[in-house]
């Protein structure tokens, strides 16, 4: 077969056509990168290479706007689209001077997918088709090499046995694995052409078994079926999840590449890898990658060997590194952003099968992009569009101690880093199952595949025994942020068993494992963890964003700690400081219970009374951690059943106690019973909290404002500057927050008279969280400083729906089914709840144009929720403290959408 890289390059024209909607199919000389949402990002990376000279091989590209036609109709392909295949396989072979099927020079291709936006292994691939038991004859006299032709062979039976005719790939890795441990073979590598023969044997009787058909041996047969397989993978369980779990729209569909095949596995002057332009991982300017002597492509993403470093690739094939070297930098200089590069090297000449921007962790996010506006290769602007928002919780994960003594298991790869503690899973469906509840696991696997996606998004993190820096482990755990060790050659698992067996000791899925993704150790049992500590790249960057946004960030924190974390965040101010948090711990809900259940008002005083110096502790520990900056303190809002003893548990202490207890507890207990009883409500979100409860009992009220205002007068006695905000929630009747306001101003000025501080300043204002709040916002407005827009609440009576009931029922459905584009309590539903904070914003700044207005619910902290609440004119957003650096970079994003 000819060697020369110019054989394999396309045809010269230069022309390229603007698409036009009824074509289908188009020559790597017609495109370019600006052309991704048609040809894919792979077509449109290759014929951008091949633009730019880069070496690639020869091919073209089926739309993405074919594969959205044939899903659509099911049944058959849009007119046309064969024909214009045929057109292109016929051009390829005249170009290439071979002809698919011919038995002196075969010409054979790579069907690869390729969707607009990069779904690493989550679509399929099907190699060397076009191959028959007579074509690997013709292509073993051609080649001079029977193992290379043979190896070709048995690759193309059971990639298409898996991909296109639906055999389980389980099937043919057992029979690969027996023969190689009756031929005593370690790897692929040492079988011979006699045991490839005999394979590809084997394999073809497995299609057959397991089918009832043939592999066909007609290439053009091949060719279509490979098309379809590739078409049909868009839909494929694991890449639907994929989609979801990274807000990929289910209409775009991918793109097929068809391109002639060059080879990886034609001996030891051939290789296969994957390569970075920047450390994945950190974001370290230095060349990162892995390479697999006589392999072709999929065996480095899959793990079936574990891979060299791509620094001893230059001691076997020196000529193709130099040239390797040359094209990375190029392709960073040309994208101008960190790139992830698939090679092969046949003979010892290179070629580029795909370029992209490279997968990262957050932390190499960052870095990369202050790195590159300090080159001068981008601006600011560019830098922080390219950092996703979400991408930063990754920076804020914990990692293992350092003084901690353990002694680890067993060492593989520092794959994705951050520490990560779980109990073993050791499949996916039973990690994401386990996931669900609540347990923390960590995904434990030879090595993953494709269909393992939604467990590696229910795990803590992932171990695998095979697998290298760039396999599907490692590129998909880093992409989420997920710690991995990858290739713990010391980890065996049974699976017959449910046991693994890590450096000699012998676990089962009921024991906690710890792993190390910054150094590759797995250690047994949980070891401590260290919070994350912020980087002069993650202070840069957010400063850049901080110089673009108009939205203000605060925090909901109820303590002082979450308090003087969200500051150390960025946050500039409490949004939400929920007060009934306070009240759950041991040593207080007694005290609480006894304040709620008592009849009498100088019983429930005093526990107001016992209340007040906890609550107002609290408060001062909370204004010094946010010294000179704003904190609302929203009055008590529970449910009132949370802080209420258990109505089941009681009725049958009263029952126990019928039978056989004292009399005078008996009596104790079957008043308390009926208290109970009476308090107890149908459906207590809809019911006794927020307002209606400080109108009810209007001393809690008193209680809670004596506390914040005098916790207020303390600290800043203490030389601590508090802004003192004081939210009434759940406001439904500008009359409710007018009673309530009267109130709190009547106690404050009386504790700022009597602590001779009337300068001291403070605001009144309420928390949009009902329909008819926001329709009647004016009203409330003449009564209120501020809003505070509850979305949580405001999605659960707009919509109708309960949050907790719903989430484990029906609305994850909803959101995968596409009844729902998104969780409406992930995501703010613009339509509807959106509607109604606009409506309320309007009412309530003609009322009052000065009106400071916020949100508070977990919308907050949604990149995609943000966007919207700039784009309404909200002042500020509060959320969870972790949240508020993604909050300041997504209020960044809002800005630079709009081109501000």
């Amino acid at each position: 077969m000819s060697t020369s890289a110019d054989s394999r390059a396309a045809a010269t024209e230069t022309a390229r056509p603007v698409p036009v909607r009824d074509r289908y199919v188009y020559a790597l000389s017609e495109g370019d990168a600006g052309m991704s949402a048609l040809l894919g990002a792979k077509g449109a990376g290759v014929a951008e290479m091949r633009r730019i000279g880069v070496p690639v091989p020869d091919g073209f590209t089926v739309t993405t706007a074919a594969c959205v036609a044939a899903m659509r109709s099911r049944e058959e392909w849009p007119e046309r689209l064969w024909d214009e295949i045929q057109e292109h396989i016929a051009a390829l072979e005249q170009r290439t001077g071979r002809t698919l099927g011919d038995l002196d020079q075969p010409l054979l291709v790579s069907v690869r997918s390729g969707a607009a936006r990069s779904m690493p292994g989550m679509m399929d691939t099907v190699l060397d088709v076009g191959m028959s038991e007579r074509v690997a004859e013709a292509l073993a006299a051609e080649s001079g090499s029977p193992r290379f032709a043979w190896d070709s062979y048995r690759r193309l039976v059971q990639m298409y046995g898996e991909v296109v005719m639906g055999v389980p790939g389980e099937a043919f890795e057992r029979e690969l694995a027996s023969l190689k441990d009756r031929r005593g073979a370690r790897q692929d590598t040492d079988l011979t052409t006699e045991d490839l023969k005999q394979l590809a044997t084997v394999f073809r009787g497995i299609v057959r078994q397991s089918t009832g058909h043939d592999l066909p041996d007609d290439p053009h047969e091949q060719l279509r079926r490979a098309v379809d397989a590739v078409f049909r993978s868009w839909d494929s369980p694991r890449a639907q999840v994929y989609r979801r779990l990274n807000t990929i729209p289910d209409d775009l569909g991918t793109a097929v590449n068809i391109m002639q095949m060059v080879y990886g596995n034609k001996g030891s002057t051939s290789a296969t890898g994957v390569c970075f332009t920047r450390n994945p991982a950190t974001g370290a300017r230095e060349r990162y990658g892995e390479f697999l002597l006589n392999a072709q492509g999929e065996d480095v993403v899959a793990g079936v060997r574990t891979p060299r470093p791509l620094a001893e690739l230059e001691k076997v094939l020196p000529d193709a590194v130099a040239r390797l070297r040359t094209v990375m930098d190029q392709l960073e200089s040309h994208f101008g952003d960190m790139q992830d590069i698939e090679f092969t090297v046949e003979d010892g000449v290179l070629y580029v099968l795909q370029v992209r921007t490279g997968k990262r962790t957050a932390a190499a996010a960052l870095k990369v992009a202050r790195d590159l506006v300090a080159e001068g290769r981008i601006d600011v602007t560019t830098a922080l569009r390219r950092i996703d928002p979400a991408q930063l919780d990754q920076v804020l994960h914990p990692t293992l101690d350092p003084s901690h003594h353990a002694v680890p298991l067993t060492h593989g790869l520092n794959a994705s880093p951050g520490a990560a503690v779980g109990r073993i899973a050791l499949d996916a469906d039973g990690a994401a199952a386990r996931g669900a509840t609540g347990e923390d696991v960590v995904l434990v696997r030879w090595e993953t595949t494709p269909d393992d996606i939604h467990g590696v998004a229910a795990a803590q993190g992932v171990l695998t025994a095979h697998g290298g820096m760039t396999s599907h482990a490692a590129v998909v755990a880093r992409g989420m942020g997920t710690p991995c060790v990858a290739g713990a050659a010391d980890l065996h698992i049974d699976l017959a068993a449910r046991t693994v067996t890590i450096g000699g000791a012998v676990l089962t899925e009921s024991d906690v494992i710890t792993l190390d993704g910054s150094t590759g150790q797995v250690y047994a049992g949980a070891l401590p963890l260290v919070p994350p500590r912020i980087t002069d790249d993650f202070s840069t960057v957010l400063g850049w964003a901080d110089d673009v946004r108009r939205l203000g960030v605060r925090a909901n924190a109820d303590t002082a700690a979450d308090a003087a974390r969200a500051r150390e965040l960025g946050a500039e101010g409490i949004g939400l400081c929920r007060t009934e948090h306070m009240f759950m711990a041991p040593d207080r809900l007694p005290v609480v219970q006894r304040m709620i259940l008592a009849d009498d008002p100088t019983d429930r005083q005093a526990a107001l009374d016992e209340l007040l110096p906890m609550q107002q502790s609290d408060f001062e520990q909370i204004y010094t951690a946010m010294s000179g900056l704003p904190v609302a303190v929203r009055l008590i809002d529970p449910p009132l059943h949370e802080f209420l003893p258990d109505l089941t548990e009681q009725a049958l202490l009263v029952r126990q106690l019928e039978t056989d207890g004292p009399a005078e507890r008996l009596a104790r207990e079957r008043a308390l019973l009926d208290r109970i009883t009476r308090l107890t409500e149908t459906n207590p979100m809809l019911g006794t909290r927020g307002v209606r409860l400080a109108l009810l009992h209007p001393e809690i009220v008193v209680m809670q404002t004596r506390a914040i205002i005098r916790a207020a007068l303390a600290v800043r006695r203490r030389g601590i500057d508090p802004h003192v905000e004081i939210m009434v929630p759940l406001v439904a009747f500008a009359e409710e927050l007018r009673r309530v306001r009267e109130l709190v101003a009547a106690t404050a000025d009386e504790e700022l008279a009597r602590g001779g501080a009337a300068d001291l300043g403070y605001r009144v204002g309420t928390m949009i969280e009902l329909p008819r709040a926001a329709l009647l916002a004016g009203e409330i407005a003449e009564h209120a400083d501020f809003f505070s827009f509850g979305t949580n609440d405001l999605t659960q009576t707009a919509l109708g729906i309960s949050r907790d009931d719903a989430e484990a029922s029906f609305l994850t459905s909803y959101a995968r089914s596409g009844v729902v584009p998104a969780d409406p309590f992930a995501t703010l539903d613009e339509p509807g709840v959106g509607e109604l904070v606009r409506i309320g914003l309007g009412r309530a700044r003609r009322a009052d144009p000065g009106l400071e207005a916020g949100v508070c619910g977990e919308h907050g902290g949604d990149p995609a929720s943000i966007i919207v609440l700039d784009g309404l004119g909200v002042d500020y957003v509060s959320c969870s403290p972790f949240r508020v650096p993604v909050a300041r970079l997504a209020a960044a994003h809002a800005r630079l959408a709009v081109g501000a």
